[in-house]
């Protein structure tokens, strides 16, 4: 890891006072041509700022782009990361008015019982977590920016973080238990998406898998008490208000209000 330049510096603050004042700013704020490298820097740089400046906490991490269609949305060939705060937890309720540019999808949520490091397999890894029915809703400090925003942008803004919500967790869950389960989310009890968790790198456990050696290389560890969203099952869609549930077959709902 490198110190940052004064203009990344720059860029990190725009994006805290943007979260900080729930205040959208234009994407021409932020460059557009961030390489990976300067994104994630800023990233953790903002990362700093909520923890030291906000006084919130780091409770985990999110995972996107874990399909080839998300990843050819944002011209990329691999998942990328980001932070999850402890604003990010919701108790299932959530206010409209309170967000930017909110989507919604349904992702598996994997519980860090124990740190996890590289040198543990897939096997070691459920071992050591939790899994629980989840759903993420991301939100962005840019207007507008769904699909509208490059990769550098995404990973700069904590990878689009917004609230995830975790249904009752399952412990001890096979790798075979997780494979090709049906998830599906529907609104005001209406079926609006469905898919196969296959959608998720081919497997939920391969997207934890990737994060813990991805953050590895960051210099990061997967903590005792972290979550992990892992990936959506099914494209995003635009977060309206009335009543959520994600079912995960096998694993459980959860429940979310838009009020």
């Amino acid at each position: 890891m490198t110190d940052l330049s004064a203009a990344d510096e720059k860029t990190a603050e725009k994006l805290f006072q943007a979260y900080v004042h729930k205040q959208q700013i234009d994407k021409e704020q932020i460059p557009a041509s961030l390489d990976k490298q300067q994104a994630y820097g800023i990233q953790r740089a903002l990362t700093a700022k909520k923890i030291h400046t906000a006084g919130e906490e780091l409770k985990g991490y999110k995972v996107s782009l874990t399909s080839p269609e998300t990843q050819k949305l944002f011209n990329s060939t691999t998942p990328l990361y980001g932070a999850l705060m402890s604003s990010a937890l919701s108790d299932g309720i959530i206010e409209l008015a309170g967000m930017s540019s909110p989507l919604i999808e349904i992702e598996l949520i994997f519980i860090a019982q124990e740190d996890l490091s590289p040198a543990d397999s897939i096997a070691d890894i459920l071992q050591k977590t939790i899994v629980s029915p989840g759903i993420e809703v991301p939100d962005s400090r840019f207007d507008d920016w769904f699909p509208k925003i490059t990769l550098g942008q995404v990973i700069a803004d904590s990878a689009v973080a917004g609230k995830i919500v975790s249904g009752a967790p399952v412990s001890s869950v096979s790798y075979e238990r997780l494979e090709d389960i049906q998830g599906v989310l529907r609104f005001n009890g209406e079926e609006i998406a469905s898919n196969s968790s296959t959608a998720v790198l081919g497997h939920p456990a391969l997207a934890l898998k990737w994060l813990v050696d991805e953050l590895a290389q960051h210099g990061h560890t997967l903590k005792k008490g972290m979550y992990v969203s892992s990936g959506t099952f099914v494209s995003p869609r635009k977060l309206e208000r009335g009543y959520y549930t994600a079912s995960y077959e096998g694993i459980g709902e959860v429940a979310l209000e838009v009020i």
